[in-house]
């Protein structure tokens, strides 16, 4: 399997399959640091699924960022949270166009996302997106 991400280097033992390439997201667009995520949690928003909890917040950056919460709740293993953070970040990736800029998202995965996989991610993650308003609707889509 071969993870490119975005002109970094594949980890090692990636393998050199593309067919099941899974990009991760550019630095950019990715909420990294301790205080974003609490402000996040904090100051904004959220809705809930049964898979994830989606969390939102206008930011003073003007772009979209984008982070993802997978915690010991839900596995004490890292290769399986880190698994779960790249389906959840593969997940949104067709979101990422229609997604207005200038708002922070965190994701929360919760324990049944141990068994999900990308498709149900992704359904999941578009509901919560359309209930949250910060993508159209499908009537809206049709219009």
């Amino acid at each position: 399997m071969v993870v490119a991400f975005c002109g970094l280097a594949a980890p090692k033992g990636a393998g050199s399959s593309p067919s099941n390439t899974i990009v991760a997201l550019k630095r950019a667009l990715r909420l990294r640091k301790n205080r974003e995520f609490q402000q996040v949690r904090q100051q904004g928003r959220s809705i809930t699924s049964r898979l994830l909890t989606l969390t939102w917040t206008p930011n003073d950056v003007a772009r979209l960022r984008i982070g993802f919460i997978v915690s010991k709740r839900i596995s004490k293993h890292a290769v399986t949270r880190n698994h779960i953070r790249r389906l959840l970040s593969e997940a949104i990736r067709p979101a990422l166009s229609e997604l207005p800029s200038g708002w922070d998202i965190v994701l929360s995965a919760k324990k049944p996302a141990i068994t999900a996989d990308v498709h149900m991610f992704g359904q999941d993650i578009s509901t919560l997106l359309r209930r949250a308003h910060l993508l159209p609707s499908s009537a809206d889509d049709r219009r």
